[in-house]
């Protein structure tokens, strides 16, 4: 008899180095040699990009497997002892989930308040005992949050593809010798069917990382044959480890939630709502723009950061009564709300107005007030119009309404690109190609 095994693993990567979706490449090549089924791709899971305790991206990963009953503890400990193995690091805090069978929907449900919410550890724990999940993690427990997260989210709505390739062992922390001109070409042939592959305002190449983890690069795209495509053309000077295709909800905004009340705006969550601009932006030391909204009389500070460039001219030029939709993380900034501006959207423009004092009509000097609705003397040749107001002059305003995104640098890992609108998938089937991994 068979079963499904879905497994979720999370926190098996520091700062120092280590790297989540190497541990699934890892197992991937094990349990095909142990001839379990793969059900999908395997799930990179990005969630809650606002919590404070994550290291890069805040991504857990999510393998679906088909197995014999009789040999699914043979599974988990292959599982068990690859996680335990590459998470060596005495500042990794790994967790490892089983669930056999359907997944729950109070697991679902867990994992899609786990994309924008901040959650605990008790409630994790909560939901894995209800659910007849089992639970492997040690320290801290925190990375149970993730693993179960990732096993709740099936991808049915939106989702994208990466492929993911890895460094040798003794390429490891040496800078990365990735052709920067293959890449240009690369994203020239396959955009916009790949995105974000590097930032046209800096020209900086995107699909490296920076950090000492064992990643060489990851192209980002919708379709898995366009990414083998697009990894023939990219040109490195290294040996690759090996490569696999993961399907995951990068790109497609799926962590920011719609609210209606301020209430909702917490710390540490993902949101995103309609407001009135009832400040004008001003610039902070380090270069970063901040202004204020009114959400049903509730005012918040927004914060477009240096990082995001050009995008910051957009946010500049916003004045009060301008209509806007922001989407964000909430943070608490020297003790105020402050939303993280992801991108926003121009619904309305306020009008923009200058006020001038009247000519005289005999003189053509600047006439000046003579008191609140008393009208307007000439100074110089005393002519006097009770009548008389000031002239009103329209300012042109340099912003259309419409999305704006920050550059391509600036952008989080589950920022929908605009590449990525009209592309979205909605309960769209996917099949598996071959290869989708080496080894």
């Amino acid at each position: 008899m068979d079963v499904t095994l879905h497994i979720g693993f999370d926190d098996t990567d520091s700062l120092r180095g280590g790297c989540t979706t190497y541990v699934a490449a890892v197992l991937v090549e094990k349990l095909a040699k142990l001839n379990v089924e793969f059900q999908d791709y395997p799930a990179l899971i990005r969630l809650n990009p606002n919590i404070p305790w994550k290291t890069r991206g805040n991504g857990a990963i999510a393998l679906r497997v088909k197995t014999e009953v009789e040999h699914s503890d043979k599974v988990k400990f292959e599982v068990l002892h690859t996680v335990e193995e590459l998470s060596q690091s005495d500042d990794v805090d790994p967790a490892v989930v089983f669930l056999s069978g359907a997944v729950p929907d109070k697991v679902k449900l867990f994992s899609k308040m786990a994309l924008y919410d901040f959650l605990n550890v008790d409630f994790a724990l909560k939901t894995a005992g209800e659910c007849g999940v089992e639970v492997f993690a040690s320290k801290s427990l925190k990375g149970v949050i993730g693993a179960l997260a990732a096993v709740g989210e099936e991808l049915q709505g939106d989702y994208t593809y990466e492929l993911l390739t890895y460094r040798t062992i003794s390429y490891r922390g040496t800078p990365r010798t990735v052709s920067v001109e293959s890449v240009v070409l690369m994203d020239k042939i396959t955009s916009p069917m790949t995105f974000n592959n590097l930032d046209y305002e800096t020209g900086r190449i995107l699909i490296t990382p920076r950090g000492p983890d064992p990643v060489l690069y990851g192209i980002r795209g919708e379709d898995p044959t366009v990414l083998l495509k697009a990894m023939k053309i990219v040109e490195v000077h290294e040996p690759i480890e090996r490569w696999v295709m993961f399907r995951t909800n990068q790109g497609t905004d799926a962590h920011l939630k719609w609210v209606e009340d301020p209430k909702e705006v917490k710390p540490y969550r993902a949101i995103a709502f309609k407001a009135i601009v009832c400040g004008k932006p001003y610039v902070i030391p380090g270069g970063h723009v901040i202004f204020k909204v009114d959400f049903k009389g509730e005012v918040f500070d927004c914060a477009a950061y240096e990082p995001t460039g050009g995008f910051r001219e957009t946010v500049k030029k916003l004045i009060p009564g301008d209509v806007v939709e922001v989407y964000g993380g909430v943070r608490p900034l020297n003790g105020v709300v402050t939303i993280n501006i992801e991108k926003i959207r121009i619904v309305s423009l306020a009008r923009e107005v200058k006020y001038f004092n009247p000519k005289c009509p005999r003189c053509s000097s600047t006439m000046k007030s003579m008191g609140r609705a008393k009208g307007f003397r000439c100074e110089k040749c005393s002519f006097r119009d009770s009548n008389a107001h000031k002239l009103e002059f329209e300012i042109p305003r340099s912003i259309k309404p419409g999305l704006y995104i920050p550059p391509p640098r600036a952008q989080r890992h589950l920022t929908k690109p605009y590449s990525r609108y009209g592309l979205e998938k909605k309960n769209a089937r996917y099949e598996f190609i071959e290869p989708w991994h080496i080894p």
